[in-house]
Parts: structure tokens; sequence; C-alpha cells
């Protein structure tokens, strides 16, 4: 990130080995595990062409980076600031950048399908947040789409997972990223839960309960304020909207 702050450069030159406890070796089980979940979050909002341009921002040690290559995406770039990161993430997919983000966005234009960051835009202080939105905007084709994931500022747990990282600046819930969204000009905001998804009977209990916990949930919210809330209780939750197609001149007319 521009004119870096001095924590930032010294967390994130180690941020794989200090703060993700990152193997060197890369475990393709846990990783395909873990994109099981993410075929049922991620649902209608990848491109349909599996040669579509895509980038993941802070694309960490490359485990989203395995999820679009394991089901035959082929043109797919990741970026992050650390190093380390970096040298792990080229192990599953060779076209990744050690870059300033926001530098790398403001540098690309009309470029790409779909953008995603995952547990990325809470490290921002809040005008680099409008500055990456913006980035964002430029460097998508129209019709292309952000997807990011961020804590949840509307669940009980979110601060767990807020305050458990020592460089996270900036707290969202589903209805304030929304507005920032649709601020800076993207279209169809929808956000949605990352909680249990079923794919076996632990899991299947899991979703159970939680469905239940989530009515609990929305019973305190709508006798505290009248109103049941978004809906997206889950720690961490996931946002998507869509760049519009330009209007032409007789549209206009």
């Amino acid at each position: 990130m521009a004119d870096m702050i001095d924590y930032r450069r010294r967390i994130y030159s180690k941020y794989a080995s200090c703060f993700q406890d990152s193997k060197q070796t890369f475990d393709v089980t846990a990783a395909n595990k873990w994109g099981k979940a993410y075929d049922s979050y991620l649902k209608g909002w990848l491109p349909s062409e599996k040669n579509a341009n895509i980038l993941e921002i802070a694309c960490g040690s490359g485990r989203l980076l395995h999820f679009f290559k394991a089901r035959k995406y082929t043109n797919i770039t990741g970026v992050d600031i650390s190093p380390e990161q970096v040298q792990l993430a080229k192990k599953i997919v060779e076209a990744v950048i050690q870059a300033d983000i926001l530098k790398f966005l403001e540098n690309v234009d009309k470029t790409y399908d779909l953008i995603i960051g995952l547990d990325f835009i809470e490290h921002l202080e809040k005008d680099e947040v409008l500055r990456f939105l913006d980035a964002c905007y430029k460097a998508l084709k129209p019709r292309g789409r952000i997807i990011l994931q961020t804590p949840n500022a509307r669940s009980p747990f979110g601060p767990s997972i807020f305050y458990g990282d020592f460089t996270h600046e900036v707290y969202f819930n589903a209805n304030s990223l929304g507005k920032l969204l649709k601020l800076v000009g993207f279209q169809l905001a929808e956000s949605r839960e990352a909680g249990p998804v079923i794919h076996g009977f632990a899991s299947a209990v899991r979703y159970v309960i939680w469905q239940g916990i989530r009515i609990v949930l929305k019973i305190w919210n709508l006798v505290e304020t009248g109103d049941g809330g978004s809906g997206v209780f889950t720690r961490v939750f996931l946002i998507s909207g869509l760049k519009p197609t330009p209007l032409k001149e007789k549209d206009i007319d």
C-alpha cells in the first residue's frame, strides 16, 4: 500500500511465517476441503468462461488460486505485498506479483472480469478503502465483478476475527460495505454468510444448529430495534458488486 506505514512494512515482511503460520509445503487436501465451502459461497458469482481474466488481491499462500486452478480457470493472477506469501503462492500459479496492491490496481484499466479479495479490505485505512474500491472499479471490464470477504461487525463473534490481526484497520457490516460499493458505482450489491455448508452428517448438524442461532439473532435484533437486520451474522461475510455497462449515447437520449 502506498507510502506504507512502518508497522505494515515490518509485519508484512514476515506475514506468512509469523502471522499466518504458513507451511512451506502446500496442503492440497486441506485446500480442497476448504474449497468445497467456497463452491457454495461463490455460487453464481464466478465467470462462466474458463478463460476469464481473474485477479486475486492479497493472494496469500495461494489457497484461492488453487481453488480457481482446480476448477479449470486458465487466466489467473495473484498479487500480494508480502515476499514470503508471494514465494508460497508461486508454487500454485506462476503469475503471482509482489506489489503494493493500490499502486498495482491504479495502473490497470478495464482488464479484469473478476477481482476477488478475501480478508483484505479490513487492512486498509478509510481513505485507502475508497482508493481501493475506485481502483477496482477502473480495473474491471464492463460487467466485471468484485468479490470481497471481511470480518462482520454484525456478528457477536466478529471482534474475535477483527482484533485477531494487528494490521486490521476498518470494520464493516453488509450494509456499510454495500453502500460504499454503490458510492463508487457498483450495482447489484449482494451479501452472503460464510457459514456451515452441508457435505456430510456432521456439517448437516452444524448447518441445522446454525439456522437456529440465526433465528435467535434475528429475534434479538427485532426486539431491540424493530428490524430483523440483514440476516448476515457469520463471523466473516462475502459481498459482490457488478460494474455496469456504459450507456450508449442513444440510450441517454
